[in-house]
């Protein structure tokens, strides 16, 4: 049963859609408008695109070019161009982003390194709501979708963003944010499929209450293969998933007001890899996950640099996997925020965030927790000055975060940051910023039969069984902690090229490591080894990289793209397990040390585009896997105004490749496959 902090939470939650609803109530006018308004960004020139405005930074508009931070947006005609049917897909057009698929509906997805199923130092939001996991502290991507054409950009912070959006967003921040309701309006219908992607539907409508108060209601679902293991066997996780949502956005005076909601289920599966498992598990497992979220939110602008805006939003999720995991999850935040100037040179911005998470989980043979289910709160409060020491040239900013949690108490996170714009055509920046990542239940409370493990020294070698590596969470572990250091620049070489270069050393302390105990036999069949485990804080390291994208357009039709990305990592850690278990942060050789990506988006007319997509990845020797190279390509044809239509090959360069493999719980390792898909979109 939900706990009382739930069960009144959902009634302050109705009345505020009461409110709501009052505030948006008048007289229906369901004519038509136009058609989606969105901007010709192809049309843009490269000057104008680096001013675009973002708002993660800084949590407000500002332009692209004066953040001080390393900032990559993938605008919607990217996402379009590219392809892409998923979110995670689409990020790996961001450099110093990490995108490895485990399988058909799993990904692994971090920022400069320690990437893993549960990648656990990335903070991710959609439209401002975290969707972060404090259960398995990481992101569940397979629960994370909308309407791909709904999405009107997404904002990629490499780098620690905890002084502004707090614990966990330690190497970077993902904010995928949606359309406006009233850029959507009219009808979009799409439709598809192929080999891999074997099927695909979607449709939205969009209209207006009056004319202050746009609205668009959505639904998507599709079918995806299953991939095939490293054996050739199928890998049991072939993907089928629903989804509907809603915004309506209302505009009165100086207040605007945002109401939007999802729904989601999705049938999914997994084969688990039983030479790394003892106990006598059923290898195929199948299951789903359902869940919503509603998020209400008010502005009030009172000029061009003060405002304030009230944000709170419900999220609930149940998720079932036979054998593995079975749990639902329920969170409540709700996030105020205040900006105002003072005196000349002051730009202040100060705000204060509540966050529940309720969750119960349900024990398997492979994972329990204790106490079954559990509430934990997060209150914090934070304050960003932007002090403008030189006008239009010099900026400092400063700014502070205090979070509270149920696990370690009070977290302190400090920044700084320092924006030099010569002249109009290049800018330096420098920041030194201090983020934590604060544990999770699986840390605290877990007991887990891990993995069946070998070459640990003293014990494998001498004894002819299997040893099973069993973890049980600590109250004692603590936050892990980064000292970050970044310099970037950025250079306009003209109106058709731009450069943006970024360095980082990154000073990691109290990582998450595994401490072992003495192991003990265990006699039920099959005979073999306990080894006791337990999560520790006992590792340390250091991480530097280079991250560099250029935007070039030798034409007015052709405009090229691309990244290099290069990470080194050094983990210190004593722990027997470090070459064994994935779940420690001292794996990392798990990422790899560079990464290229280069786009060509051709258009022959206005009827006619052709877009072509190149990457490699260097090798992921922790799990053996070699680098690769791919491709991806697509070509659009508008055979009228309002109607496309659409082939895409992806993974073209091989029949298929390995990409990492699943750190928990132990899947079977499988490849990507060649993919071919075609369909159709019609705008009315």
């Amino acid at each position: 049963m939900p706990s009382a902090h739930i069960l009144l939470i959902k009634h302050l939650m109705i009345a505020a859609l009461t409110f709501f609803a009052a505030q948006t109530a008048s007289t229906a006018d369901f004519s038509l408008s136009k058609l989606d308004n969105n901007p010709a960004l192809f049309d843009l020139s490269i000057e104008e695109l680096m001013n675009i405005e973002v708002t993660t930074v800084t949590r407000r508009a500002q332009k692209l070019s004066e953040v001080a931070s390393a900032v990559f947006v993938i605008t919607q005609d990217d996402i379009k161009r590219s392809g892409v049917t998923s979110i995670p897909e689409a990020l790996r057009m961001a450099p110093g982003v990490e995108v490895a698929r485990i399988g058909t509906d799993k990904w692994s997805v971090s920022i400069r390194g320690f990437n893993g199923r549960f990648a656990n130092k990335l903070q991710v939001l959609m439209d401002g709501r975290s969707v972060y996991n404090p259960l398995f502290a990481g992101v569940q991507w397979e629960q994370q979708d909308t309407l791909m054409e709904d999405i009107e950009r997404i904002e990629v912070i490499r780098g620690p963003g905890s002084a502004l959006w707090g614990a966990n967003a330690v190497n970077g921040i993902i904010n995928i944010i949606t359309k406006k309701a009233a850029d959507t309006q009219g009808t979009f219908l799409t439709a598809g499929g192929g080999s891999f992607e074997q099927g695909f539907v979607g449709a939205r409508y969009g209209g207006k209450i009056n004319d202050n108060t746009p609205y668009r209601f959505y639904a998507k679902g599709f079918t995806r293969d299953n991939m095939r293991s490293i054996s050739g066997e199928n890998a049991n996780d072939a993907w089928h998933s629903g989804r509907g949502g809603f915004r309506v956005d209302h505009s009165r005076g100086i207040d605007q007001f945002t109401l939007q909601g999802d729904l989601f289920y999705s049938a999914h599966g997994e084969k688990l890899d039983k030479s790394l498992l003892s106990a006598p598990l059923a290898d195929a497992a199948r299951g789903h996950s359902e869940g919503g979220n509603i998020r209400l939110r008010w502005d009030r602008t009172f000029s061009d640099k003060s405002a304030f805006m009230l944000q709170t939003y419900y999220d609930r999720v149940d998720y079932r996997l036979m054998t593995t995991s079975r749990y639902s999850m329920e969170s409540f935040d709700i996030d105020f925020q205040h900006r105002f100037p003072l005196f000349d040179r002051h730009d202040l911005t100060w705000g204060t965030n509540y966050r529940l998470y309720h969750n119960n989980v349900s024990s398997t043979e492979i994972i329990s927790f204790s106490p079954r289910e559990q509430t934990n709160h997060l209150a914090s409060v934070y304050i960003r000055d932007e002090i403008t020491l030189l006008p239009q040239h010099l900026q400092l900013t400063l700014g502070v975060r205090l979070d509270h949690n149920d696990f370690t108490g009070l977290e302190i996170q400090p920044n700084a940051r320092l924006m030099w714009m010569p002249d109009t055509r290049n800018s330096v920046w420098l920041s030194v910023s201090r983020a934590v990542r604060t544990p999770s239940r699986s840390e605290n409370d877990v007991s887990l039969n891990a993995r069946t493990i070998s070459g640990i020294p003293g014990i494998s070698n001498s004894i002819p069984l299997p040893v099973l590596a069993q973890i049980s969470g600590t109250s004692s572990f603590n936050s892990e902690k980064l000292i970050a250091y970044e310099l970037g620049y950025r250079h306009l070489f003209s109106t058709r090229a731009s450069i943006d270069t970024t360095a980082f050393f990154n000073d990691y302390s109290k990582l998450r490591d595994i401490s072992a105990g003495t192991p003990f036999l265990q006699t039920a069949f099959p005979p073999h080894l306990i080894l006791p485990a337990r999560f520790t804080n006992s590792a340390s390291g250091y991480t530097y990289g280079v991250e560099i994208s250029a935007d070039w357009r030798p034409h007015e039709q052709w405009r090229l793209q691309g990244n290099y990305s290069y990470l080194d990592i050094h983990i210190n850690s004593g722990s027997v397990l470090e070459q064994n278990n994935p779940m420690s942060d001292s794996t990392a050789r798990g990422s790899p040390r560079h990464q290229i990506s280069l786009r060509s988006n051709y258009d022959f007319s206005e009827k006619m585009q052709f877009n072509l997509w190149l990457r490699y990845v260097s090798s992921r020797d922790f799990y053996q896997i070699p680098g690769y190279v791919t491709m991806d390509a697509k070509l659009a044809f508008k055979p009228a105004k309002n109607v496309e239509l659409f082939l895409v090959g992806q993974n073209l360069f091989s029949q298929n490749h390995r990409e990492i493999t699943s750190n928990f719980p132990a899947s079977v390792s499988t490849y990507i496959p060649r993919g071919i898909y075609a369909g159709a979109e019609w705008r009315f």
